[in-house]
């Protein structure tokens, strides 16, 4: 039986809180970004273009109960100042059922945060809604003017990001173990409320520029009233399509595709993106006012492709490495064309067969009954492969449900200005990151496993003969 079961039922299910607050989040950004509406129209008309030319594609995704969840599935990005920030965003998004999954540091590619995301863990509730937020954590360390570091600290010091009704349904949903759905719906639009955009920023327009000079993420971080949703991300089938679509839309696309080649069968994650917006904001000036402009809030696509296992990693990690040694990408695009040139090349050895990469072991997959398996059930000692062979049982890949560093500052920096990128030497300090959170982040590969034991545990449950 699922926790899912255990809940109160005088309380809604975290899973039916995510969506409440993914679809309010959704509502909110096509508001205040109206080129995300934009996005949002070109991603559905491509994914009805992909099923519609592949019904075999179509009939695997609604086989593998993959194919609704696509529509409404989003990610987003928040960046927090400080500690107790982090800690308090830890128990928000686990009365969502929100756990930190995965550390990412970005210092190593010139961007001064660290980071997890925050995501449903296990099979039954990402098919509910996948909804996952990538959270990062300023890295003031990392800012080497001691003078102006004390000050941004004094700065988030003195803001609190979140209302104090959100604050106490947190605390009752922890007391209690839940909420009910008048208060979830309460709950939702406290939280809303941390996300939400603010014209007028926490600093004088003299501070900003200082901590703009210093990295515009640290300006973009310290400067406001809380973390304001920087994007949220629709998921594609076909982000080349996407990418080569997006200039017909109005919308002028970063020039390289982050993560892996294009290929017949996806692997991790693909993502591309527009320049961020230049917003007017009012900065402090005494008792007054004075406008400016602040460059933050983009729009994202991805396509996601299978998880990979440690070993079909460690080969991913590799040819990107050895790809980008051939060609770095630069940041202004101009050699884009090369750079994509020589991603495909070096990623010729990376199997592109569902058989073969299961048969290597480089990929997780979820294995179940056919219809054949279904209505012959064979003995329950039988061998998977022999299973496999005979029809009885299908595989398909479990969906990568995280993120890629190298990826995630490649569309920082791309989006922050083709000049934004500086050198930060890689520090990667999970264990005072976990300190911050204020627990240990789970291990992605263990949750990919933990899915494809379990789909193969119920197989063979389904074959074993009833019992008196």
């Amino acid at each position: 039986m699922s926790a899912q079961s255990f809940i109160d039922p005088g309380f809604i299910g975290p899973d039916a809180i995510r969506t409440l607050f993914s679809t309010a989040m959704s509502e909110m950004y096509r508001t205040e970004v109206p080129a995300y509406q934009t996005l949002v129209e070109l991603v559905c008309e491509v994914n009805e273009a992909v099923l519609a030319a592949d019904p075999a594609e179509r009939h695997r995704l609604e086989a593998a109960g993959g194919l609704a969840r696509i529509t409404e599935e989003r990610h987003g990005a928040i960046r927090l100042g400080t500690a107790n920030e982090l800690s308090t965003m830890r128990r928000l998004f686990a009365v969502m059922g929100m756990q930190p999954v995965g550390y990412y540091d970005l210092s190593e590619a010139g961007v001064p945060v660290h980071s997890t995301a925050f995501r449903p863990v296990t099979d039954e509730a990402l098919s509910r809604n996948p909804f996952r937020v990538f959270t990062s954590l300023l890295r003031l360390d990392l800012i080497a003017d001691a003078g102006l570091r004390q000050e941004a600290e004094q700065v988030l010091a003195a803001r609190s990001i979140f209302t104090a009704g959100c604050l106490a349904l947190i605390e009752k949903a922890e007391a209690a173990g839940g909420l009910t759905e008048e208060e979830a719906t309460r709950f939702v639009a406290e939280a809303l409320e941390t996300f939400r955009w603010h014209s007028r920023a926490n600093v004088p327009l003299e501070l900003y520029k200082r901590l703009h000079d210093a990295h515009r993420l640290i300006a973009d971080v310290v400067s406001f009233k809380g973390p304001h949703i920087n994007h949220l991300t629709p998921r594609t089938l076909d982000i080349d399509a996407v990418q080569r679509m997006m200039p017909e839309k109005g919308i002028a696309p970063k020039a390289v595709v982050e993560g892996p080649p294009t290929r017949r069968c996806p692997i991790l994650l693909r993502q591309t993106s527009f320049k961020a917006l230049s917003e007017p904001v009012d900065f402090r000036d005494g008792n007054g006012w004075r406008s400016g402009v602040h460059t933050a809030r983009f729009g994202e696509i991805e396509q996601r492709g299978i998880a990979l296992t440690p070993k079909g990693r460690a080969l991913y990690d590799a040819l990107l490495q050895d790809s980008r040694r051939l060609v770095a990408p630069a940041a202004d695009g101009s050699n884009a064309a090369e750079y994509m040139a020589a991603l495909q090349e070096v990623f010729a050895p990376f199997p592109d067969s569902w058989e073969e990469i299961r048969r290597q072991q480089l990929g997780y997959f979820s294995y179940s009954l056919t219809e054949a398996g279904r209505r012959n059930p064979p003995a329950p000692d039988a061998d998977l492969e022999a299973l496999i062979a005979a029809g009885l049982v299908r595989f398909d890949p479990v969906v990568y449900e995280d993120f890629l560093p190298v990826s995630a500052a490649g569309i920082f920096q791309s989006n922050l200005g083709d000049d934004a990128q500086q050198d930060f030497s890689a520090s990667p300090n999970q264990q005072r990151f976990e300190a911050d959170l204020g627990t240990p982040v789970l291990n992605p590969f263990d949750l990919y496993a933990e899915i494809e034991r379990a789909s193969i545990d119920a197989c063979l449950s389904a074959m074993s003969p009833a019992t008196a």
